[in-house]
């Protein structure tokens, strides 16, 4: 990784957006933020009322959203928004550096917005994109710029959405019908999707590297190019949002599930991290830690990265299903180590110089890229302030090395490791600890609550 930087297209100054709206280029204007999962949630303006009016004063939102469940219910034992407080607005002001053409809509642009206090006009600290920006903010105290990246897994099927709720999500076609990792031909046959969405990512701000087929049936992954963090977590966000429109427009469906069955495999969210000064990778070095040669930097980096894990465990797998990717021998991690270019690692080291880097392989595709970004970020500056090492190098076969820490198995036992963690409350602080544990905690209730195709099949002739 390098800070080499690739022009985006699609991006838009207000000098140019303003020239498209009086031409008629643009006429929509998505304002959005997003919420706990991750998902867009806003408004679509009309164009000529966003120049004219809402890019200089924002518009708001009701603050109920952020204490929704996944079917938009209000839920109670929020401290921050209540029946008792009302449901008041609170400010979405668009940050401009996002302001990009969405070329998969009709003349239509996106702005992604940060979410504000009407009263104080202070970020909301609850905000996922407020609890990445703090992280980001650290960083810089120290000197520092962060470079990201995310790698996203997803399975394509050739039924529509609408279709597969009909169908209870049951019998779904998937887009292959064998096993085609880094597979040509198979590629070829969903070409006319993945050209699609390569070609509308990059005009709409997400330049793309390369897409190619992955593991499962039908499962695929397509690489978009690196950037400081908040950007790369909004490019993260618009990934998302192009794919699952351009599949509901063809009549095909895309889902990041970390786990969409158990036969599959899951789907990841690799994520890499780098930190630079004045130009150049602080990872660099001429220390030698296994075949790796770095700084101190790194390795503490590193170090408090691994052992604060456990601690936000809960940002890199957000739901029920995010921990049913955690299977010895299938890609996903399950125990706590570092190697170098090694696949069965939690954590993999790759690059060599300028290009050294970290990539965590723990997040699920379903993370909300906020959340998972500023829970690196914390836990490797954590690490850097207080010199924590990281284990020696790990060689072989991680799923076999059974002595080792395992990740948390379920969303209980990392929403309990998150509230009770002195580390969570120190860098994200009391209120953002107290929201989050209670909306996982919303979470499992849901699940708890439900009855399965897993119990139907089990139980209702046997029992």
């Amino acid at each position: 990784m390098n800070q080499g930087e690739i022009k985006s297209r699609g991006m838009l100054g207000l000098e140019r957006l303003n020239e498209l709206v009086a031409q008629e280029q643009i006429e929509t204007v998505i304002v959005a933020f997003t919420d706990h999962y991750g998902r867009l949630i806003g408004k679509r303006y009309d164009a000529e009322m966003f120049v004219g009016d809402t890019y200089h004063h924002g518009t708001h939102g009701c603050d109920y959203l952020l204490t929704t469940d996944m079917e938009m219910e209000p839920v109670q034992g929020y401290k921050f928004a209540n029946w008792e407080l009302g449901y008041g607005d609170f400010h979405l002001v668009p940050d401009l550096n996002t302001l990009r053409i969405a070329s998969w809509l009709e003349k239509t642009a996106l702005v992604l917005c940060d979410v504000k206090s009407e009263k104080t006009h202070d970020f909301i600290s609850v905000a996922p994109r407020s609890i990445l920006r703090k992280q980001i903010n650290e960083a810089q105290s120290l000197g520092f710029k962060n470079f990201a990246a995310s790698e996203l897994e997803y399975y394509l099927f050739q039924n529509s959405y609408r279709q597969a709720a009909v169908d209870g999500y049951r019998n779904l076609e998937p887009a292959g019908w064998y096993l085609e990792d880094y597979h040509i031909l198979q590629g070829t046959r969903t070409e006319p999707y993945t050209a699609a969405v390569r070609h509308h990512l990059k005009h709409s701000g997400v330049p793309v590297e390369n897409s190619k087929g992955e593991w499962g049936l039908g499962q695929h992954e397509l690489n978009i190019r690196y950037s400081e963090a908040l950007e790369m977590a909004d490019r993260h966000i618009v990934y998302k949002q192009c794919l699952k429109e351009v599949a509901e427009q063809m009549g095909l469906s895309v889902t990041f599930m970390a786990k969409f069955a158990s036969e599959r495999a899951g789907s990841s969210c690799h994520i890499h991290f780098s930190l630079w000064r004045d130009g150049k990778n602080v990872f660099a070095g001429d220390r030698e830690f296994g075949p790796v040669k770095c700084s101190d930097i790194f390795r503490w980096f590193l170090g408090g990265w691994i052992t604060h894990v456990p601690d936000v465990m809960v940002f890199y797998a957000s739901t029920v299903n995010s921990y049913k990717r955690y299977v010895d021998a299938s890609w996903a991690p399950t125990r706590l180590a570092w190697s170098y270019d090694n696949r069965t690692a939690g954590f993999r080291v790759v690059g060599h110089d300028q290009s050294l880097r970290i990539e965590c392989r723990i997040p699920g595709a379903d993370c909300n890229p906020y959340l998972a970004y500023a829970a690196a970020l914390a836990s490797g500056l954590d690490g850097i302030a207080n010199r924590i090492e990281p284990p020696e190098i790990f060689i072989g076969d991680i799923y076999a090395a059974k002595h080792l820490a395992h990740v948390p198995y379920t969303l209980v036992e990392a929403n309990e490791k998150y509230a009770g963690s002195e580390f969570t409350r120190r860098v994200f602080g009391e209120e953002v600890v107290r929201h989050y544990t209670h909306f996982f905690q919303t979470e499992q209730a849901a699940f708890n609550s439900a009855v399965t195709d897993w119990e139907r099949k089990r139980y209702f002739e046997r029992i």
